[in-house]
């Protein structure tokens, strides 16, 4: 099978679908993955072809606008601006999408790539394949990230009716940029006001969720054609080796703490690092520190703590006492699967919805918004995550769940199962949503 992957958004967002693909092109199949040129060196690092667009998502995440939206957490506000930038790019990625998907027989996309993937599908009379590593399907089981913590009062209906918030949130914030990309590049009209979620390409292929039913299960008013596989991990290459003086400073103590916020930037990462640095102290914990797109930074640090710019989660959490960060949908798997706690600084989107799981499970302790955290909070939590044995072990009770699971197999299964029609039979069963048990 030949097939078309579309995904944007930061490094987290888009190291899923690559695991995915990468696990595709060692079933035999031809994958084509169309993300942006700064992610070119890790794609074809994992043996994908790579379609670029133009752009750097990363400039984005570190404009000065961007940082102040970022700290103040309005997810609106945000959506706003990233609907302004998706305007800018959107002829660059149907471009390249429609020059990737000549001669396939798939598009697949999640929530970054969905609108133009559906577009490119009507345009070239493709299957669509939704895959996604956050619920998107309306259920009436528990409710949208856009709403993590809507009163159980409410009851399911409530929790239904919040899905479609989230996708009109989603499709109002990007219509415009749609429009042009369908008008000047696919030469097709306009999709619905609405949105294109009745479009025909959704009602007859799968939809695949890449996270773990451990972690949030199937709900049962999901059709047939969804599909909990288990998280894409994408693994460090089999000749990565780690830093000497990175292993150096793990063996000269105690597992440290992990700390980084990805993608999440900030206008003050020195005034965020000292207070990252204080709770750490009245802890007496090490740790190691990711820099990450300017979201912590120092040049004076004490001999307790290293600071990274970049290092496989996949290697380093398993040999840290915990994790501390903001609830990105890659980061959360990996300290999941870890077998550690996490405790989460959610920023905006799908964060807080992650961070509430996390203490739902009994993971890790209650989220700190990040315009919440301080010293006192962040030490409570670090306390809590290192010297608590029952979310300890819970912690390691799903880390040894996840890691038994195959989630890139199942995935390729399914995709692989579909018939002309692009439909496939069901492939996980339904269970609760429960918090943990004390």
């Amino acid at each position: 099978m030949r097939i078309t992957i579309i995904a944007s958004g930061s490094r987290g967002d888009v190291e899923p679908y690559l695991a995915l693909g990468k696990g595709l092109v060692q079933a035999g199949n031809l994958v084509r993955f169309v993300t942006y040129r700064n992610y070119e060196a890790l794609v074809k690092t994992h043996g994908l072809e790579f379609w670029p667009v133009e752009g750097n998502v990363q400039d984005v995440a570190q404009s000065a606008e961007m940082k102040e939206l970022l700290e103040r957490g309005n997810f609106l506000a945000i959506m706003s601006h990233m609907g302004k930038e998706a305007e800018r790019g959107a002829m660059s990625l149907a471009q390249a999408g429609l020059a990737a998907c000549q001669g396939t027989d798939l598009v697949l996309a999640g929530i970054g790539g969905l609108f133009v993937g559906l577009a490119l599908a009507e345009k070239l009379r493709l299957p669509f394949v939704q895959a996604y590593h956050i619920p998107f399907t309306p259920t009436r089981a528990y409710p949208s990230f856009v709403v993590p913590e809507l009163p159980v009062r409410l009851g399911g209906a409530a929790n239904r009716v919040s899905y479609y918030v989230a996708q009109q949130v989603m499709w109002q914030t990007l219509r415009k940029a749609d429009g042009r990309a369908r008008r000047e590049v696919l030469d097709l009209p306009p999709a619905s006001f609405w949105g294109p979620y009745g479009a025909d390409p959704l009602r007859h292929s799968p939809t695949l969720y890449g996270y773990s039913p451990s972690v949030i299960p199937p709900p049962s008013d999901w059709g047939q054609h969804i599909h909990v596989t288990g998280y894409w991990f994408l693994d460090p290459p089999a000749d990565w080796s780690p830093p000497p003086d990175l292993v150096a400073f793990l063996e000269a103590g105690p597992p440290p703490i992990y700390i980084g916020f990805g993608s999440m930037s900030n206008r003050k990462p020195e005034e965020t690092m000292d207070l990252v640095l204080e709770a750490l102290a009245r802890t007496n914990q090490r740790a190691i520190v990711l820099s990450g797109w300017e979201g912590l930074r120092k040049h004076d640090l004490p001999d307790s703590v290293r600071m990274v710019a970049s290092v496989p989660h996949a290697w380093l959490f398993p040999r840290t006492a915990a994790v501390v960060h903001h609830g990105g949908g890659g980061t959360m798997a990996a300290g999941l699967r870890a077998g550690v706690p996490s405790i989460v600084i959610p920023f905006f989107g799908d964060q807080p919805f992650w961070g509430q799981r996390v203490a739902d499970l009994g993971v890790g302790p209650a989220p700190i918004p990040r315009k919440k955290l301080t010293v006192e909070r962040l030490a409570q939590a670090i306390d809590m995550a290192v010297h608590d044995k029952g979310m300890r072990q819970r912690a390691a009770e799903l880390g040894a769940r996840i890691q038994a699971e195959d989630g890139i197999g199942r995935a390729v299964a399914v995709l692989r199962s579909m018939d002309g029609r692009g439909t496939a039979r069901k492939a996980s069963a339904a269970q609760p949503f429960n918090k943990a048990t004390p």
